[in-house]
This record gives structure tokens, C-alpha cells and sequence, in this order.
């Protein structure tokens, strides 16, 4: 049996939906998925079957315009992503249209994208009427020569079969390049940080969650076939350290508990999870820390 394989680059604006579209694209939580924008920061890879194809999903940080190195770091892993990628899918949300970050990107696709094929895919579509829908897709297509483009929900799953066959189709001859069961290259140890860390974006807000980062100190398995889990939780400031544990704790509390039963879940199997809080104030200008990340430090450097 012949078979293909290759990358696909999911980009567009924070929040505009793409780590929810490659959680349904390969049917299990791979990507941390929140209302808060610019939560993904590794380039996440998630595995997906479509007959003879495998595609490898390559979830990138949101483009936007960056201020601090993190920012930077993160801007540049996503367009590395998509110039690493054989096709690459821009997801735009239908209920904002055309904005100066949709053109931005744009732009930059035409320096990044070379030769390989673009996508688009109009997200959120049961947001707003058909017609308008047709008139945004009308104006993009104006603006690049899409390949392609399709009308999602990724939340939903409408047009998400029909976005994935194609990008099937459009994979080149190949041995596929992980196991059939494997989901993601991330090792075990991330997906448990990034599941923390989501949890934690969900509790706080204003711009603490930017200002922290969760690690996987110990992974220990257990006779009785359960796993430890001691995981750090590295914020900037003193300050921030009481906000993350909350009055008498209970933040943390929260936290550690909505942890541990989604990656029971995830796992299978029963999960002790410890974590505790520590204060690194220059923890975002940690080299080790971007490598941690799947970021480049030196690409935080200012320009």
C-alpha cells in the first residue's frame, strides 16, 4: 500500500481557534484550549489518521505583535512552523472578518509560504449569516491565492472531515513518520505541564497567566501501575505566588484537582499530582526555560 505523510502548519491570530482544531482533527486533547489568547506556546504536533495518510499537525503560538521575548519567541516559532510545513492552513474567525492582524499575516505568507499550498479555513461560522460568510471568503480570496477554503466549527466539528480529507490528498509519498498510535511528539512530561498550565489560565486573569510557566519536575511510575507527578510552578513576582496558591490555598487546590482528573483521562490510569509554587523573577529571560518550550531563545532577541 502506497502511503503519505507530511506537516501541516495551523496559523492565524491568538484565540482564533487552532488548538481546538487540532484537538478535533486528531480526536484527543493534545493542545490547551482557552478563552485567554496566545496560551499556546510550543509548536504542539498532534498525529492524525485519514486513510493511508498520516498528518502531522504542527499547532503554532497566535500572530500577533509582539512586546516582550516570549512574545517574540513565540511570533517567530509560528511562522518557523509553517516554513517547515507542505501545506499550510490559515484559520480566521468568521465574526471578525478581515482585521490588520488577518492582513498582516497574510502578507507575511507571501514572503514564508513559497511554493507549498495554502488553505483557508473560516472558522466559528455559526456566528454569522451566510451570506456575509460568502462575501468574507470572497474578499480573502481576493487578497491570496488560497488553494483551498472551507467553512468550520472547530468546536462543533462541521467541515472539519471534509478540511481533513483534502489536506490528506495533498500530503506527498511517504512512510508515515510516527507509530499509528501515536497522537503527539510531545513527551508525556509537557502535555502534563501544558494541562496544568491551561488550568491555571482558566483561574487567573489580567496578564499573570503570561507571567508563569508550569514544568514537570519528577514523573515517577508506580508498582500499582498509577504515576507520580511533581510539577513547578514558576511565576515572576512574590506577588503573583499568593494569587496562584489563593486564600488558604484553594486556588492551587482547584488547580491541581482539575490537573489531575484530566490527565487520569488522558492516561487511563490513576494520577498523583503534587505541585508547588516558586518565584523566578527573570524566569522569562531563561534560555532553558524557551528550550523547555520548544522556543528559541536567540528569536526573542529585539530586531
Amino acid at each position: 500500500m502506497t502511503t503519505r505523510a507530511g506537516f501541516v502548519a495551523l496559523i492565524g491570530e491568538p484565540n482564533a481557534g487552532k488548538s481546538t482544531l487540532l484537538n478535533r482533527m486528531v480526536g484527543a486533547k493534545v493542545s490547551i484550549v482557552t478563552h485567554k489568547v496566545q496560551t499556546t506556546r510550543a509548536r504542539i504536533r498532534g498525529v492524525a489518521l485519514e486513510g493511508d495518510a498520516q498528518l502531522v499537525f504542527v499547532d503554532t503560538p497566535g500572530l500577533f505583535r509582539p512586546r516582550r521575548r516570549l512574545d517574540r519567541a513565540m511570533v517567530a516559532a509560528a511562522w518557523g512552523g509553517a516554513a517547515d510545513a507542505d501545506v499550510i492552513v490559515l484559520l480566521i474567525e468568521a465574526h471578525r472578518g478581515v482585521t490588520d492582524g488577518v492582513q498582516r499575516i497574510l502578507e507575511g505568507l507571501a514572503e514564508v509560504a513559497g511554493g507549498r499550498k495554502v488553505a483557508l479555513a473560516i472558522n466559528k461560522i455559526d456566528r454569522v449569516q451566510a451570506a456575509a460568510l460568502l462575501g468574507l471568503s470572497e474578499d480573502m480570496n481576493a487578497r491570496y491565492g488560497f488553494a483551498e477554503t472551507f467553512m468550520i466549527s472547530a468546536e462543533r466539528g462541521h467541515g472539519v472531515d471534509d478540511l481533513r480529507r483534502w489536506l490528506a490528498d495533498q500530503m506527498p509519498e511517504s512512510p508515515w513518520l510516527y507509530p499509528e498510535d501515536q497522537i503527539a511528539d510531545l513527551p508525556l512530561r509537557m502535555i502534563a505541564a501544558e494541562m496544568t498550565r491551561e488550568k491555571l489560565t482558566l483561574r487567573l486573569h489580567q496578564e499573570l497567566p503570561y507571567q508563569l510557566t508550569v514544568e514537570t519536575e519528577t514523573w515517577e511510575e508506580r508498582e500499582d501501575g498509577s504515576a507520580r507527578i511533581e510539577q513547578v510552578i514558576y511565576v515572576a513576582r512574590d506577588g503573583h505566588k499568593g494569587i496562584v496558591l489563593g486564600k488558604k490555598g484553594e486556588t492551587i487546590k482547584a488547580v491541581g484537582r482539575a490537573a489531575r482528573e484530566e490527565l487520569e483521562e488522558f492516561l487511563g490510569r490513576k494520577v498523583h499530582l503534587f505541585t508547588r509554587v516558586l518565584v523566578r523573577e527573570k524566569w522569562m529571560d531563561d534560555a532553558e526555560r524557551y528550550t523547555e518550550m520548544g522556543l528559541d531563545f536567540r528569536d526573542g532577541n529585539e530586531s
